[in-house]
């Protein structure tokens, strides 16, 4: 191997490292709010106020080693002395290390009357994590915690359960419908000789561009005539209308790269459009059918506008929940974050699904020749 190329296979090296580093380091940095997000899910309330989510892992910290019950006697008003040091209430609030290093914390307000002494040492894996986090957040019952004052809190639960049924009952038609029109208008486009076939696929590709909210009134108003609103059809019809141009714009990329050959040799053999787009047309495109089943299901899924719109609070879906979790339990936050990750579930397990056809039919038409 000569000077010249052991220096470029050396700088391939560092470019392919540079690169990786590069990549790994933003899916890690991606990666890390979802982690918080899991973490925290499963911790308890009371933790979530004094620590951070991070605290689960190998750290050095406080580790609870006694308490410390004053006497009705003392006035928490004034200076409060503990074996031997005085401090306000407010300096005892935020934590006072003692001299012989142990660190003296007020549990929360003046009437618990009550101090937590804490010792630095090394901790391991954390185990104080629950499944009630879910629980609460899943059923409709009464739910009671713990808040960072100390105080029992008693709310109502979010019934989360009835909010991905409906979710569900509104993304998957508006996954499929839309995919089986789109597939039966791209072969259409892609195939078969039809008068204006030019014009009417310009109009569908020009349909990408316009705003959807645009046509949130109108059809507001053509559904409360037909008493359509507030009903999952009325969903249906809306996402389907609102996904069909890139539906159909996808699909003709794809399905016109098909080899000409076998359709062809498929209408020799006498076989009708039907029956070609059935066995042939379809098996060959589920690359691009699960490329575009990505995209719906993520957008119906995630969709809060067009729900807030046209179905209302009558039946709430998973974004229209969580918002309402955060005008309720702003501050309950293992239930927002429970509540959250629920969310992610289901998305996140239809892209792993279906991720290796997701590059192919996005590629789909991209180069010809």
């Amino acid at each position: 191997m000569t000077a010249k190329t052991a220096s470029k296979s050396g700088q391939k090296r560092t470019s392919n490292f540079i690169v990786n580093g590069t990549l790994i380091f933003i899916c890690l940095l991606w990666t890390i709010p979802t982690i918080g997000v899991l973490v925290t899910s499963f911790r308890d309330s009371r933790d979530i106020f004094t620590t951070g989510w991070w605290t689960v892992l190998p750290h050095m910290g406080l580790v609870d080693a006694g308490e410390i019950k004053l006497e009705d006697s003392v006035d928490v008003n004034g200076p409060i002395e503990i074996e031997g040091v005085t401090h306000t209430f407010q300096e005892w609030r935020e934590g006072i290390t003692m001299p012989d290093g142990r660190t003296i914390t007020w549990f929360g307000n003046k009437r618990t009357r009550l101090l937590k002494i804490q010792e630095d040492q090394w901790q391991w894996f954390s185990t104080n994590l629950t499944l009630e986090n879910y629980k609460n957040v899943l059923t409709g019952q009464d739910i009671s915690y713990k808040d960072a004052e100390g105080l029992t809190i008693v709310r109502k639960g979010s019934n989360f359960s009835v909010a991905v049924l409906n979710s569900l009952a509104v993304a998957v038609p508006a996954t499929i419908i839309p995919i089986l029109i789109a597939a039966f208008a791209a072969y259409g486009f892609a195939w078969i000789n039809f008068p204006g076939r030019k014009f009417f696929f310009t109009i569908v590709v020009a349909l990408l561009v316009v705003p959807l909210q645009l046509a949130l009134v109108p059809i507001l108003q053509d559904y409360t005539r037909l008493g359509l609103n507030g009903t999952y059809l009325a969903m249906w019809l809306a996402h389907t209308g609102f996904g069909l141009p890139l539906a159909v714009y996808l699909m003709f990329n794809y399905i016109s790269t098909l080899p000409r050959d076998i359709l062809e040799s498929a209408f020799i053999d006498g076989a009708s459009n039907f029956t070609i787009f059935i066995k042939l047309i379809l098996p060959l495109s589920v690359p691009a059918l699960a490329s575009f089943a990505i995209f719906q299901f993520l957008w119906v899924w995630n969709d809060y506008l067009v729900a807030l719109v046209f179905l209302g609070d009558q039946n709430r879906v998973v974004t229209m929940a969580l918002a309402a979790m955060v005008g309720e339990k702003g501050a309950d936050w293992h239930l927002l974050t429970s509540g959250a990750f629920i969310s992610m579930i289901l998305p996140l397990t239809i892209f792993f699904a279906l991720q290796r056809y997701f590059v192919r039919g996005m590629m789909a038409g991209s180069v010809k020749g």
